[in-house]
């Protein structure tokens, strides 16, 4: 039955994308958040044959996907996907940073001049105002003259902003309200069909009962075990999930944190295609979907957990019926897909240490510690203004009152840094600043990470299986950001409309996908891109 399927998929494939030389009707992104290409191996044999592997089997998979930068985070993780860029020139350097010129914090999407519509909160004071650089989907806007629709969804704001662009449109999810909403820098009411999908009150309805799972405990034989001291608590219930979570129906904010959240943000997904009416204009339309919960869940119980294997079985069913829905609106051949993530993951450090295996947290009060060392070295002063991202923000205006220059004192933190466990090596930001954007190796993934304006004067890398430990609770759960392979090597998936099917182990960088799809529907590159479209996929 399987290969009769694919046969029939590939002569609609055929037809539609080389016969007929069509663009497609509809381009959907998918990017799975902190998800490792290895789950496609790992848990296959649990998927159906309509989700993930409908996309491997009839679509053309690239096995050595990376991401060419660092921090891999999922702001500038998105951003990077739909700029074909990376932060040193589309700027989104991280989730959260250090703005030297107001010498605060800044969210990556927050934006004070905007307003939340859809509900009451401030969760919409959000907008695509720090991205430097246009989006695939902002280039297809501007080929069309603003004709084709451009709309991201995802639980999380920055998980739709960024792909959305600043032309688009973006809805993401309320924890305050259990809603959708979006920001007045896109418009000032929801649209009917978004008004009517919250009237639904799904996120009640999700939260009602239990996170249990899904098949036999017994089955789970790609996670270890149900019940061990590497994975976080569950609202006060423990980590067994053979036990189950019970959830509470007035807490929106544990939406996220259970595979409730991808179905919840899958049924957006086709109320979105339906309200919207999407691949049925003139113009080729776009649909960017960010799948939040496996990052909630990852970083609790970590990648080797029974929680995490279940959330993919569950979100494989979730794929099945956006594709499913997808042939009934589009038809089949007539839309084009790509999946990727925005990161991966690190496995538990203290699973590591437990098994023999290198790894640890790096537990420092950098600061205070940094700032006593160069006060010792250069006179006592407020040297120090911040540690964030694994690099050292110094305050400019010390080192211009003293007589030491800038390089100096960079170099003077930098070789403190070395001295302390944990860390691999570090860079002066002037050493950085020398360096071509296609410099290999860990300075390359700096190199490309590291935006003059906006990084700090010195950069840390920690050693391998390394994680600071401020961003865990305790010695579990787990998380990403570094420059080694188990965050950086991720899915890159393409199925539809112009992709036959294949294969290929041929490295590529994340940055390839938006001009891979800025070929196929024959319109200019975003205006920062770097990459390059992937010949494997126009080979003849």
């Amino acid at each position: 039955m399987k290969k009769i399927k694919l046969i029939v998929g590939f002569f609609l494939l055929s037809v539609a994308a080389y016969a007929q030389g069509q663009k497609p009707k509809l381009v959907v992104g998918i990017v799975v958040d902190q998800m490792r290409q290895e789950y496609l191996y790992r848990f296959n044999d649990k998927f159906g044959e309509d989700g993930f592997n409908r996309l491997i089997d009839e679509g053309f998979m690239f096995k050595n996907a990376h991401f060419n930068y660092v921090p891999t985070y999922t702001g500038p993780g998105h951003t990077s996907v739909y700029t074909g860029s990376t932060p040193a020139i589309h700027g989104i350097i991280a989730n959260n940073w250090y703005a030297k010129e107001l010498k605060l914090d800044i969210y990556c999407a927050y934006d004070s001049t905007e307003q939340t519509v859809g509900s009451s909160s401030s969760k919409g004071k959000m907008s695509p105002r720090n991205l430097l650089t246009t989006t695939i989907t902002d280039q297809l806007k501007l080929a069309t003259q603003k004709r084709a629709r451009t709309i991201g969804i995802s639980m999380k704001d920055r998980g739709a902003i960024f792909p959305a662009g600043h032309l688009g449109e973006a809805y993401w999810y309320d924890t305050h309200t259990g809603d959708f909403i979006t920001s007045t820098y896109y418009k000032n009411q929801l649209p009917k069909w978004l008004d009517n999908f919250n009237d639904k009150k799904l996120a009640k309805k999700y939260l009602s009962g239990k996170w249990e799972p899904i098949n036999k405990i017994s089955t789970y034989t790609a996670a270890g075990s149900d019940d061990n001291n590497y994975e976080g608590d569950f609202y006060g219930q423990g980590n067994v999930l053979s036990k189950g979570y019970k959830l509470d129906k007035k807490n929106f904010g544990q939406l996220p944190a259970t595979p409730f959240g991808n179905d919840i943000l899958k049924d957006l997904a086709i109320a979105t295609i339906e309200g919207e009416n999407l691949g049925k204009g003139a113009e080729t339309d776009f649909l960017a979907i960010s799948f939040s919960s496996t990052d909630y869940v990852g970083h609790r119980f970590g990648p080797n957990s029974v929680e995490v294997e279940d959330t993919y079985i569950r979100l494989d069913k979730s794929i099945a019926e956006i594709l499913k829905k997808l042939d009934e609106q589009v038809g089949e051949g007539n839309y084009t897909v790509f999946l990727t993530a925005d990161h991966a993951v690190a496995d538990v450090p203290q699973f590591f240490v437990d098994n023999k295996i290198p790894a640890g947290y790096f537990v420092h009060r950098l600061p205070q510690e940094l700032d006593s060392v160069l006060s010792q070295k250069f006179g006592n002063g407020d040297w120090v203004e911040n540690v964030s991202n694994m690099q050292v923000f110094l305050n400019q205006e010390t080192v211009a009152k003293s007589k030491y220059s800038l390089h100096e004192i960079q170099e003077a933190a930098a070789h403190y840094l070395m001295t302390l466990e944990g860390i691999k090596e570090t860079y002066p930001a002037y050493v950085i600043h020398n360096l071509n954007y296609e410099t290999q190796g860990i300075k390359g993934l700096l190199t490309r990470g590291y935006n003059q304006k906006r990084s700090g004067d010195v950069l840390y890398v920690l050693e391998p299986s390394w994680l600071e430990s401020g961003r865990l609770d305790g010695n579990t759960g787990s998380s990403h950001g570094s420059t080694y392979t188990y965050d950086t090597h991720v899915p890159m998936l393409f199925f539809g409309n112009g992709v036959k099917h294949g294969t290929s182990v041929k490295y590529h960088p994340i940055t390839d996908i938006a001009p891979s799809i800025a070929m196929m529907l024959n319109i200019m590159l975003p205006n920062g891109a770097t990459g390059q479209p992937a010949a494997e996929l126009f080979a003849e």
